[in-house]
């Protein structure tokens, strides 16, 4: 019986590594992201390792695009088994002072409302075979307030987290399973929205996404009677800590 994933997000960053390492495990691996181009050369490299690809771009936001994905699992390879919702933003507008009504709109839209179309497309094929794995990308900032990610950042990936242990409480009698991981700082494109460039040493020091690849490969290796509820995973020189045993007492 060959598993299969479907992971969101899948062009670049955290959902590239995750799918790598989903297929290292032989995994058949269903790519979904808006950009075909990306997701093509993904479906490229894990074709080239021997593993299975399919490309099914869509945006996350809209439901009815989500959910013909999901039509396509369930059709063509028959079983969903592990679920990696990555999908994700933010923006450089990030304070109070300068956010606006359209900015909220589109953190809302694509951290917390694709996370939820991604879950209800889902899960009807896993409550059919009574098993399956949910593994969300939330982010600290879904744990922790802070000024640096922004205040619509920090409410959305704070109900990704409170989704994810919601749904642990509703479907354990299904065999379901669900995982949110918070990363700290790691090196992806997202950083491109900070308003501030990182340097090269600074970059080389966060977490890597091949680092929560391989997380997330951890995570799918686990029998079905484990569940792992969340993970907090952080770069060892934390810059946020860094910056509060500067401040003053």
């Amino acid at each position: 019986m060959t598993k299969v994933a479907w992971v969101t997000g899948a062009g670049s960053g955290i959902g590239e590594a995750a799918a790598i390492a989903l297929a290292e495990m032989g995994m058949t691996v269903v790519l979904t992201g808006r950009t075909k181009a990306k997701l093509d050369a993904v479906a490229a490299r894990i074709k080239a390792m021997g593993g299975t690809a399919h490309v099914k771009a869509a945006d996350m936001g809209k439901a009815a695009a989500v959910q013909k994905v999901a039509d396509f699992i369930q059709q063509k390879l028959g079983r969903l088994d592990v679920m990696v919702n990555n999908a994700g933003v933010n923006i450089t507008e990030r304070r109070w002072s300068n956010l606006s009504a359209e900015g909220v709109k589109e953190l809302v839209d694509g951290n917390l409302t694709s996370a939820f179309h991604g879950v209800l497309a889902a899960l009807p094929i896993m409550r059919a075979q009574k098993d399956g794995l949910f593994i969300h990308t939330a982010s600290m900032a879904g744990r922790f307030v802070s000024p640096l990610s922004g205040a619509g950042y920090t409410a959305s990936k704070h109900g990704v987290v409170a989704m994810s242990h919601s749904l642990n409480m509703e479907e354990c009698a299904n065999g379901i399973r669900s995982t949110v991981m918070c990363p700290g700082e790691v090196r992806t494109p997202i950083l491109d929205k900070r308003p501030n460039k990182l340097s090269e040493k600074e970059l080389a020091e966060m977490v890597q996404p091949e680092d929560c690849g391989a997380l997330i490969k951890f995570l799918a290796s686990q029998p079905p009677h484990v569940c792992i509820n969340e993970v907090l995973i952080t770069p060892t020189r934390n810059r946020s800590y860094l910056a509060q045993m500067q401040r003053k007492l």
